[in-house]
C-alpha cells in the first residue's frame, strides 16, 4: 500500500518560516508528481504547489497565486519526498496542509496507479 506522510507543521507568527515534508513509502515504482494543497476552515481545497518528476525545484508555476514569492516547493526522488519552504507567512496561510502523490507502484508483478493523500498537518500563522 502506497501512503504519504506529511511532518513540519505548526504554530508561527506572521512574516516567520516553515518547512514542511511529505515522505512516500510502499511499493513504488515511479512518482510522477507531488503536491501540497491546503484547505482553511469554512473553504474548499487548493492547490499551493505541484512539482513533477522532471524538476527538483519550483518556484510555484503550477499553483496558488497568493503564495508565490513566498513558497517554493523541491522533491528528492531518493527520499520520495517533498518539502515545501514557506518564507513571510501571512495569517491568510493558516490551513490543514496535505500532500498529494501519484504515479505507479508494482504489486505482485503488475504495475498500478495509485493517488494518495496524506492525513495533513495543521499549520497556524498567528501572533
Amino acid at each position: 500500500q502506497v501512503q504519504v506522510v506529511e511532518s513540519g507543521g505548526g504554530l508561527v507568527q506572521p512574516g516567520e518560516s516553515l518547512r514542511l515534508s511529505c515522505a512516500a513509502s510502499g511499493p513504488i515504482r515511479v512518482i510522477f508528481a507531488m503536491g501540497w494543497y491546503r484547505q482553511a476552515p469554512g473553504k474548499e481545497r487548493e492547490l499551493v504547489a505541484r512539482i513533477t518528476r522532471h524538476e527538483i525545484i519550483s518556484e510555484i508555476i503550477n499553483g496558488s497565486d497568493s503564495v508565490k514569492g513566498r513558497f517554493t516547493i523541491s522533491r528528492d526522488d531518493a527520499k520520495k519526498s517533498v518539502y515545501l519552504q514557506m518564507n513571510n507567512m501571512l495569517p491568510e496561510d493558516t490551513a490543514v496542509y496535505y500532500c498529494h502523490a501519484d504515479g505507479n507502484a508494482y504489486i505482485r508483478h503488475t504495475v498500478i496507479p495509485f493517488d494518495v493523500w496524506g492525513q495533513g498537518t495543521q499549520v497556524t500563522v498567528s501572533s
